[in-house]
């Protein structure tokens, strides 16, 4: 033990209690968790496509409203990001998936409407894609505006995690418009505001 050791001071009660430490200041603000932020993405993302993959399922088509509606989000999300040089630099090449409703867009202006025609069945297809793949790219590339810190914070296997279930829930959206028979019926659509989808059953009378 070292002659320079804090000992006692002379004529001082060593059973004293010594200076209190001093209290670690408090945050002003709770800082959003990455799990929070991905809970909302996961809800968002599934929000979006449960409805294209019920319809997908139900009447084996998407509806072109859902198609425009997916467009007009895409389309602000992306001139944000590139009037925004923050924005810009926050997503890089990630921006380019909001483009792809225009691309789809594009396809439908070019390709005549024929139903013999084998790009008015691509044009399908790529719709499908649009909304299925691109909307869950789109809200994430919208999530990283709104925290610019996601990528960072958020390790590969939580993101895994997020495509994974809005995956499922895509698949579960689409088997339920495929067997919508089992537990709805053309009157539920009819009242909701939507036409009767093939394969429907009237409630008895």
């Amino acid at each position: 033990m070292g002659d320079d050791e804090a000992l006692p001071a002379a004529g001082s009660d060593p059973l004293a209690p010594g200076p209190e430490p001093s209290a670690a200041p408090l945050p002003s603000r709770r800082a959003a968790l990455p799990f929070q932020q991905l809970g909302v993405i996961v809800v968002g993302m599934s929000v979006a496509v449960w409805w294209p993959a019920f319809t997908l399922g139900a009447w084996g088509e998407i509806f072109f409203d859902t198609l425009l509606s997916v467009w007009a989000a895409a389309s602000a999300g992306f001139v944000l990001a590139m009037l925004v040089p923050a924005a810009r630099r926050r997503l890089g090449w990630t921006s380019l998936t909001l483009l792809l409703p225009s691309l789809w867009l594009v396809l439908s202006l070019a390709v005549p409407n024929e139903s013999e025609n084998l790009g008015v069945a691509i044009v399908a297809v790529v719709g499908v894609l649009v909304v299925l793949l691109g909307v869950p790219f789109m809200v994430w590339a919208l999530a990283r505006l709104a925290w610019p810190e996601i990528s960072e914070t958020v390790p590969q296997r939580g993101k895994m995690l997020v495509l994974a279930t809005v995956a499922v829930v895509a698949i579960a959206s689409f088997a339920l418009g495929a067997n919508e028979s089992r537990f709805l019926t053309c009157e539920d659509f009819t009242i909701s505001g939507n036409s009767e989808p093939p394969g429907c059953v009237h409630e008895s009378p």
